[in-house]
């Protein structure tokens, strides 16, 4: 091989590269009404801008209406150039399909942040900075977030927003036009009887995940007068109501593990003049239902 062919090679499987990097990254869907913009690579003449029709159809000249809808547009030019192929217009052809104007130009933001509504967006934003549009996460948001893309309600991007920065960053999903982010509310869970603060405590920590003696703490630990040692976790299950004895001192002192609680737990300290009184599993959940909500 010659020096002229050696160069010719080598500029040819970098500008594959350069073309089918970009297309394993992306993630937004052509809709109808979108404006796109198709070129062939050494033919000119082939140049054209289409919008994309309700069927999620364009026109392409010489092999007629191609369907692009639900498609990213590297996947589109692919499509394009099969076609180019089927019809024996082009033996090799090379298609780019870009998006000039998207058919909607805002992003929607639900759930738990200061300020939900549609947000106008003329291009891929992080995730991030649409949050930061929104006014940012509420005290009672769950960090697990997701992004519905525009065009496939079935294609969901499940993003965790940790409270430590670099990690946060250095997994930042795009928003593109169109999409919806929903917050959801935190899990909360609840810290009954002789406590300083009973009430419920959302699940808000950096990993989205609280133990009996975190929410114990939360509620300022259980007051002088609390029979701590017949402590109780009360947790609703598709059988019925489960009564679980928290031995506390054992749990501070190491000798026993801290437990996990799951959504809706209910952590029962009693007073210490209610030691011989009753208190059953569905009186305390019924508590928890009126109790007020701590953010911390």
């Amino acid at each position: 091989m010659n020096n002229l062919n050696r160069i010719c090679t080598l500029f040819f499987l970098t500008l594959g590269l350069a073309t089918s990097s970009p297309a394993q990254k992306e993630s937004l869907l052509i809709g109808p009404g979108d404006a796109l913009h198709i070129q062939v690579y050494d033919t000119p003449e082939m140049e054209q801008r289409a919008r994309v029709t309700d069927t999620g159809e364009i026109p392409i000249s010489f092999v007629g209406n191609v369907k692009v809808a639900n498609l990213t547009p590297g996947q589109a030019a692919k499509e394009i150039e099969q076609r180019l192929i089927a019809a024996a217009i082009m033996l090799h052809p090379q298609v780019t399909v870009r998006v000039d104007a998207y058919a909607t130009q805002n992003a929607s933001v639900m759930g738990q942040v200061l300020k939900p509504g549609v947000y106008e967006i003329d291009t891929r934003r992080k995730v991030i900075e649409v949050l930061a549009l929104a006014g940012g996460l509420t005290d009672v948001a769950d960090r697990h977030i997701t992004i519905e893309r525009h065009g496939d309600p079935n294609q969901k991007i499940e993003y965790y927003f940790s409270n430590v920065a670099g990690t946060a960053l250095s997994d930042d999903p795009m928003v593109y036009p169109g999409d919806t982010v929903v917050v959801p509310k935190a899990a909360v869970v609840y810290v009954l009887g002789d406590v300083l603060k009973p009430g419920g405590y959302p699940i808000s920590t950096n990993n989205s995940k609280m133990t009996v003696l975190e929410a114990i703490s939360l509620a300022g630990s259980a007051n002088h007068s609390a029979a701590v040692g017949k402590s109780k976790l009360v947790r609703k299950t598709p059988t019925g109501v489960e009564e679980i004895d928290l031995p506390i001192n054992a749990m501070q002192k190491g000798k026993k593990a801290d437990i996990a609680l799951m959504p809706d737990d209910v952590v029962y300290v009693p007073f210490s003049f209610l030691r011989n009184v009753a208190v059953n599993g569905q009186s305390i959940l019924a508590s928890a239902t009126s109790a007020a909500i701590y953010i911390h």
